[in-house]
């Protein structure tokens, strides 16, 4: 078990020096893959993932299904999702028809003995499609999938456009989990990024859903908007909090006017360098001192819930959904730019969505680029967040899996990058000192200094960890 640092411990901790943001801050890839998807190759195509699907289909692993809706309504400018804008509804229609020509090529792929574990729509708004929509769609999932009778079932929900109707329609179809967008409440950082959502409108439908039964229920901040301060922020947060989600993630704004133009609306009034850092601040100790745990490098959990169980027990796992208990389960996208990940392999569909349709009118799956893993990519991913035994804990499978030479020295190596830039951590000693005493067992002559004020953290392949700083803020 992994214990949790006190609240003061962290508020010691949580403090970097301007200089520190100068070195560190800088833009990366998204952390939801090893390797990054910047380093992903248009020469695999749609026969690399149908083999993958065989072999996949050989190990009879268990099977997460993602399918992304990409509609919303109107267009929230920080967002840098692939979305469609549409006001008329009735474009759901012939996107849903070709969705599920992909599902029921990918089912054919999928044995019924292998058991749906974890199933997501995200987006875009799933909810912006109607009721009857989103049911045809799930009926016809499930008569090609075999579901797991505990399967996550979880679905993207915007407060603005979810309705009563809607909630009551997924409880019965089995949806078990929410994930709604909230952002800020403050109404000046609202406007600016052109989503006006009160507050009393996100307490209205969170009570709803758990009137209904949801089991879990969790919702998403950004830190790092136009206008927002430590002090308005920390206002949210204790919002937040009022309303008692099992679960929050709180992200870093990222700021990409050269992809999305519509970002360049506010960027004379974005936070940046420690302004930015102390709005996350300000958040992190607020939910700690709530009693949540902070899970990864974006996570909070209460206690009970099963991510800060996992956590606890070492077999918590991130996948391109998130940080999830589901370790092991190969998962499969479905839709316009949808990600799949495997063992071996990753895939991404099309991005655009005529490029989409026709390759699956073709071929039934429309795999635009991925990437094979090849067996030192499977001991880099495993160990990266094994590496970490502050806030990144991952199974002890994943330990025991490390190579004995090339993968834990370079391990090594960057822990001895991070002594040199001053990663230091006063309270996590003990669990520092354990974490490089079973890598030692497993690689005689690797292990790491332990300095007098405490032990060092070790460093993650793109971002050197230590109590809980990050490279971008």
């Amino acid at each position: 078990m992994i214990p949790q640092p006190t609240l003061e411990q962290m508020r010691e901790e949580l403090r970097v020096s301007e200089e520190f943001l100068a070195r560190y801050n800088r833009p990366g890839p998204r952390y939801t893959s090893y390797p990054t998807a910047p380093v992903w190759n248009d020469a695999f195509g749609p026969a690399d993932l149908e083999t993958v699907h065989v072999e996949a289909d050989a190990a009879k692993t268990p099977v997460s299904l993602y399918m992304h809706l990409p509609f919303c309504e109107s267009l929230c400018l920080f967002c840098a999702c692939n979305v469609i804008i549409q006001r008329d509804k009735r474009v759901s229609i012939p996107y849903f028809d070709v969705l599920k020509k992909e599902i029921s090529r990918v089912g054919e792929a999928v044995a019924r003995q292998r058991e749906v574990v974890q199933f997501h729509w995200g987006g875009g708004t799933p909810t912006y499609s109607t009721p009857a929509q989103l049911e045809d769609l799930f009926g016809y999932t499930r008569e090609r999938f075999a579901f797991s009778p505990d399967a996550e079932i979880g679905i993207e929900v915007d407060p603005r456009v979810t309705s009563r109707e809607h909630l009551e329609t997924l409880r019965r179809l089995g949806f078990n989990r929410l994930s709604m967008g909230i952002q800020d409440f403050h109404e000046p950082v609202q406007r600016a990024i052109n989503r006006i959502q009160p507050y009393e409108m996100t307490r209205d439908l969170i009570q709803a859903a758990r009137d209904l039964g949801f089991d879990s229920i969790n919702v998403d901040l950004i830190y790092g908007l136009p206008y927002q301060t430590a002090e308005t922020f920390a206002h949210t947060v204790d919002q937040i909090n009022g309303l008692a989600p099992d679960r929050i993630a709180l992200f870093s704004y990222a700021h990409v006017p050269w992809l999305k133009k519509q970002q360049g609306s506010f960027a004379a009034h974005l936070p940046e360098g420690m302004q930015k850092f102390e709005i996350f601040r300000a958040g992190l100790l607020k939910f700690v001192e709530a009693g949540y745990l902070y899970i990864g490098m974006d996570h909070f959990a209460k206690p009970g819930d099963e991510l800060a169980t996992a956590q606890a027990k070492r077999t918590l796992h991130r996948n391109f959904q998130g940080y999830t208990t589901k370790a092991g389960a190969d998962l499969y996208g479905m839709g316009v730019t949808a990600i799949s990940g495997f063992r071996n392999a990753y895939a991404q569909n099309f991005r655009e969505l005529a490029a989409w349709e026709k390759a699956v009118g073709e071929r039934g799956i429309a795999t635009m680029r991925g990437y094979h893993l090849s067996t030192d990519n499977r001991s880099q991913r495993n160990s990266r967040y094994v590496a970490r035994p502050d806030f990144y804990p991952q199974s002890g499978d994943a330990l025991r899996s490390l190579p004995r030479t090339a993968t834990v020295k370079r391990q090594a190596a960057l822990l001895e990058n991070a002594l040199s830039r001053g990663f230091r951590s006063t309270y996590n000693r003990d669990r520092c000192r354990n974490f490089w005493s079973d890598l030692r067992l497993r690689s005689q002559k690797v292990g790491a200094k332990c300095l007098a004020s405490g032990s060092v953290c070790a460093a993650g392949r793109h971002d050197p960890i230590g109590s809980g700083k990050r490279l971008s803020f």
